[in-house]
């Protein structure tokens, strides 16, 4: 097949290069105009000076927010020289950053910063026989794995965000992961780095014999560079400070505190060699820019084997983890029971939740490697045969398994060998962490210390103090993650909008910190030091030690102009917090929607971590989220947490301009397509949509809504005269100019063709005939809703989705007085209108529904509306009970098993793409699960937004943007192996019409249903 491509031209790849558009993802005020011209004339990449950019750069996942003094986004190395030149001759500070997602501050400084991740993110080479892979430090992990995937290797430190974090970072932040009791960190695997020195050089760092670094130490003259400074610190620290090395560092494989010499004296003693460059893991950009890394890899394993150890508390899970480690699993992670109880609470796992113990508090995960199911089997049989006596595992256990001493904890267990059972224990330990972000009041889990981590043995007592410490200041927090290698995951509740909160955070991280030490700990066993632990370097590793990192930081960095303050400096970890004492919120209006969380309104706009949750790719993170950033390949501004983030600076008057001005609505909020992704693919469901309605609402009723805005909103009258008119409206909208004018008077981009109108409706195809099932004699009754898309454009899909009810028993009506749903204008933000038509909706469906009528949508966009939407309008029993009973068409087919009366036949491919709002909702299987049943092999397309959202893909300075968006999907359907595809979304089939792949637009679900009748 060609590649898919829309008729006519392409648009830039770049949206905001369209002349049209309207918006740059930048503001229009610019720090030091100066500077940014320097800048500007030395380097290829852009240079981001404004107050939008400085702003979006100002967090990462932590706690803590400070402004950059800007942006660049270097093209080359050339360009990063360039930068780190000029920066240094200036004694301007730098900070490299990779993806955004620390969460002890550590990419947060008042510094030029460089975003790796927009423009340096290829494979330079690949290995396969040595395995080793060359690599840009903006290339996330999981693009890198999927290229190295065919050859049967993986880049091992795996963090749970790889397919948002970066290799650059992974570097700088020493990244490990799940399996770090198999793989360690990231400092393993660096075996050489390109590295732009303080000064502006570039050199290379590598291995080299300990007696070379010694004799080149030892000629370093006083006038000596960057480098021959370096190596003679180096050598002065692996002759003078073994010892004190040894007896500081604590025994763990997941200390990432302070500068790693650790893992180069073991290097030393290992091979007799040294590497200079993995001390720039772990330095959080302190030492140097990595530009390009060289890491070796790991095979993929053959198998893996899952068993899940469920106990009574969390105590009894922390004394079972050293003995089930001499087993040798690959992972060992917990969930305590406030993590199970979220888990219960969720549809997707309340089941196998339900399938513990009664009574289970905590759990732990183990997963082991191996190269057969069998094996798989026998090693969890193995252990259970230990950790659980009398249970019968699925495997045989060895005649010569290992038997531990110690008292068995475990009161059942779980097995899992194959895939989906598997994924689903994993993405069960990984369910509760998104409900502990949603908290949208003042009161929050922090990760100030959320990484410590201790040996494995000393766990039980460790969690004990630490339980017992936080009954003192009268909060609490989950246990969860990585217990193999004792770290633990753990947020305290905290106010830190209070002067109370921020003194308990301080009084906390010291106590932990003391703890820490007594049971041979380390602060940081994962997510680095940063602003939130780097004070507490010195207190865990002496004065001596310390020292030592001031020396190897002034010798890699004389003027302290690397991400200064960070791994050896004076943080105070409560100061530059994003949320403080003087922190305020005002909204500016009077929100006009419901919100009925804690906080309401301010609560969502304050809900954001800044987890890059929403920064994924498509090709690795899939689903819905977020469809702008996607499309756009790393712009900040276009996802939902820069949108957050913008918002939340701009009402709590950190941002100088004002929420409501043209700038903002069209850089920051008219881009959020309302997609409504976030509400579900977001860890802490930042509801971006529903903000971006009551700011545009507010907009509107100050600035007065625009012409167009009204067309798009009022789409019933417009097509009925359109309907009305029809064939002259269509033959109107064909002749030569009309895109043009339409284009130049109303703002309708001049690619796009309108819809073709239908003289002869659905209603008017219903009017004069009998419903083929009689009320009297069937099981259900459907209110089928003619709405405008399906009544004056569409009637055949209307038409196929009455007959298929009626052959599947089902009596149907098409009520005269319900038609638009309210979405259109809901849509365009204008809530009285949206308002207004869902009142009246009810008002007529409501006595209906409580007759016994269900609610049933042909448009997918529609039945959420009446599901979701309603009930952020209205309140009360009515709407209540229309929302409960509404249905799009194949949900209404699937919840009630209709298809089981319908005699089908087919074995047709089809590929289905489902409506965002759906797939958002959670209601986009019922169509795969129908159409599966009818015989039809699905493939389900992990597509995001088609583009088109409604309005959006009309408008002439969002018709690039609504374009590159719809490439992806365009991929997706050139991708599959079948040779058909399906849509629900009206706006989907307009998308797709017209491609090179696709003739005329998709059929509906609900159609190729009706084609599968027998």
């Amino acid at each position: 097949m060609s590649k898919t491509t829309q008729s006519g031209s392409e648009p830039p790849t770049d949206p905001a290069d369209d002349p049209r558009s309207n918006y740059d993802y930048q503001s229009s005020e610019v720090e030091e105009p100066e500077l940014v011209d320097d800048l500007e004339a030395i380097v290829e990449g852009e240079v981001r000076f404004d107050t939008y950019s400085r702003n979006l750069y100002a967090t990462d996942a932590s706690a803590y927010h400070q402004l950059p003094i800007g942006v660049v986004i270097p093209t080359s190395v050339s360009d990063v020289q360039a930068v780190m030149e000029y920066c240094a001759e200036h004694s301007i500070p730098v900070l490299p950053r990779g993806g955004g997602t620390s969460l002890a501050g550590q990419t947060v400084n008042e510094a030029v910063v460089l975003d790796f991740k927009k423009q340096l993110d290829g494979i330079v080479d690949v290995d396969p026989d040595g395995e080793t892979v060359t690599a840009q430090p903006g290339i996330t992990l999981a693009r890198l794995n999927n290229h190295l995937k065919q050859h049967g290797l993986k880049y091992a430190p795996d963090p749970a965000w790889g397919d948002k974090s970066v290799l650059g970072g992974c570097i700088g932040n020493n990244t490990t992961g799940a399996h770090s009791l198999k793989y360690e960190k990231a400092d393993g695997y660096v075996e050489e780095v390109e590295v732009v020195l303080a000064d502006g050089t570039v050199t290379t760092f590598g291995w080299m014999d300990i007696e070379a670094l010694h004799e080149r130490a030892d000629s370093v003259g006083e006038d000596a560079g960057i480098e021959e400074r370096v190596y003679a610190v180096v050598s002065d620290i692996l002759r003078n400070k073994t010892d004190e090395i040894e007896t500081r560092y604590p025994d763990l494989t997941r200390n990432v505190s302070g500068y790693n010499f650790d893992k180069l004296l073991q290097d030393v003693k290992a091979r007799g060699e040294v590497n200079v460059g993995r001390l720039l893991a772990g330095s959080e950009g302190t030492l140097g820019i990595i530009t390009e890394a060289t890491v070796s890899l790991e095979p993929i394993p053959e198998e893996t084997s899952v068993v899940l150890l469920t106990y009574d508390d969390v105590i009894s899970a922390m004394r079972d983890v050293a003995p089930i480690l001499e087993h040798d699993p690959a992972a060992v992670e917990v969930m305590d029971d406030i993590l199970l109880d979220l888990a219960r609470d969720t549809a997707e796992f309340s089941k196998l939740v339900g399938t513990l113990p009664e009574g289970t508090d905590s759990t732990l995960l183990v997963e082991f490697y191996a190269d057969s199911i069998e094996e798989g089997k026998q090693k969890v049989a193995d252990l259970l045969s230990d950790r659980l006596p009398g249970y019968g595992a699925a495997g045989e256990p060895s005649e010569d398994g290992i038997r531990t001493d110690d008292a068995i904890q475990a009161v059942d267990a779980l097995e899992a060998y194959d895939d989906d059972r598997k994924a689903k224990f994993w993405k069960m330990r990984k369910s509760g962490l998104p409900i502990l972000l949603s908290r949208t009041g003042d009161d929050k889990h922090w990760p100030f210390v959320e990484d410590t981590a201790v040996p494995a043995e000393n766990l039980p007592e460790y969690v004990a103090d630490i339980q017992e410490l936080f009954d003192e200041y009268d909060t609490f927090a989950s246990y969860y993650a990585h217990a193999g290698p004792g770290v633990l995951h753990i947020r305290p509740l905290l106010n830190l909008k209070s002067d109370d909160g921020v003194e308990q955070m301080l009084e906390i991280s010291d106590a932990i910190t003391d703890l820490v030490i007594e049971y041979g700990g380390s602060v940081s066993g994962e997510h680095g030091d940063g602003r939130a632990r780097t004070t507490w370097n010195k207190k865990l590793y002496g004065e001596e030690i310390w020292q030592s990192f001031r020396e190897l930081k002034a010798a890699f960095d004389p003027q302290g102009l690397l991400n200064p303050g960070n791994v050896s400096g004076d943080f105070d970890p409560t100061e530059n917090l994003r949320y403080d004492t003087d922190y305020e919120f005002d909204a500016g209006f009077d929100p006009d929607m419901n919100w009925d969380n804690e906080n309401g309104f301010q609560g969502m706009a304050e809900l954001c971590h800044g987890c890059a949750g929403c920064t994924g790719h498509q090709d690795t993170t899939g689903s819905v989220m977020c469809p702008t950033y996607r499309a756009t390949e790393n712009e900040e501004i276009t996802a939902t947490r820069g949108r957050a983030n913008m918002l939340r600076r701009a009402m709590s008057g950190d941002l100088p301009e004002d929420v409501f001005s043209d700038e903002f609505i069209h850089e920051v909020m008219d881009l959020c397509i309302g997609c409504k992704g976030c509400k579900r693919d977001c860890p802490s469901g930042v509801d971006m949509a529903k903000l971006k309605t009551e700011i545009k609402h507010e907009y509107h009723q100050r600035e007065g809504i625009p012409f167009r805005d009204r067309l798009f909103a009022n789409v019933e009258t417009l097509y009925r005269l359109g309907s009305t008119f029809a064939p002259l409206s269509n033959a109107a909208m064909k002749l030569p100019g009309t895109g043009l004018f339409m284009e130049k008077a109303m703002g309708i981009a001049r690619e796009r063709d309108l819809p073709t109108f239908k003289r002869n409706t659905l209603k008017k195809w219903d009017s004069g005939r009998t419903p083929a099932v009689s009320a009297a004699e069937a099981d259900r009754k459907a209110l089928v809703i003619a709405d405008p898309y399906t009544n004056y454009t569409q009637p055949e899909v209307g038409k196929a989705a009455v007959r298929t009810l009626e052959a599947a028993g089902v009596h149907v009506e098409i009520p005269d007085d319900v038609t638009d749903s309210g979405r259109p204008a809901h849509s365009k933000c204008m809530l009285d209108a949206s308002r207004a038509t869902a009142r009246a909706n009810v008002d007529a469906l409501a006595p209906r529904v409580e007759d016994g009528w269900d609610v049933v949508s042909v448009e997918p966009s529609d039945s959420v509306m009446y599901q979701n939407d309603y009930l952020d309008l209205l309140s009360g029993p009515d709407v209540e009970a229309v929302a409960e009973n509404a249905y799009s068409v194949m949900q209404y087919i699937d919840t009630f098993r209709l298809d089981e009366a319908l005699e089908t036949a087919t074995k047709e491919e089809l590929s289905y793409h489902g409506h965002c709002h759906q797939t958002a909702s959670s209601r986009d299987h019922h169509a795969v699960g129908v159409l599966r049943r009818a015989g039809y092999n699905i493939d389900v397309l992990d597509t995001t937004c088609c583009g088109m959202a409604g309005s959006f893909g009309y408008e002439a300075e969002h018709y690039s943007m609504s374009k590159a968006i719809g490439r992806l999907l365009f991929d997706a359907v050139e991708d599959s192996p079948a040779e058909e595809v399906t849509a629900p979304g009206t706006s989907c089939r307009s998308q797709l019409a017209g491609t090179d792949r696709i003739e005329g637009k998709p059929p509906h679900p609900i159609e190729k249903l009706e084609t599968a009748l027998q």
